[in-house]
């Protein structure tokens, strides 16, 4: 016989959590998927729009002024016709390449059962 689970109250988590101002939640696959596109260095909007086809214009300027806002990453724009932005991560940013990769390693090795889950679900 198992022993009964203690219930779950309303003060189960800190108070102090700082889950509510993560700047990387799980699900927002935007931020992340800009964070790996600019791994290797500077990149303008349109480069970043072009593998993130799916994102719209709108959607992409949130996520970058997100990033910026929390220290993720710049945004310089240069004085030249025509004018020129790129977006570069910071130092700060760049401490979440190992965790991003660790997650994409994690669903490298279970999208299968993942999917398997999904459509054994929706049967």
């Amino acid at each position: 016989m198992t022993k009964p689970l203690e219930p779950l109250t309303e003060d189960y988590f800190d108070p102090a959590c700082p889950s509510s101002v993560m700047p990387i939640r799980i699900g927002e696959k935007w931020g992340g998927m800009v964070i790996v596109l600019l791994e290797d260095g500077p990149r303008r909007f349109s480069e970043l729009k072009r593998p993130m086809r799916n994102v719209t214009s709108k959607v992409l300027t949130e996520t970058l002024r997100a990033l910026e806002r929390d220290g993720m990453v710049t945004r310089t724009a240069y004085a030249e016709v025509p004018p020129r932005v790129e977006y570069e991560l910071t130092e700060l940013g760049r401490t979440l390449l190992a965790p991003i990769q660790a997650c994409r390693d994690w669903a490298a090795a279970n999208l299968p059962s993942l999917l398997q889950a999904r459509e054994a679900w929706n049967a």
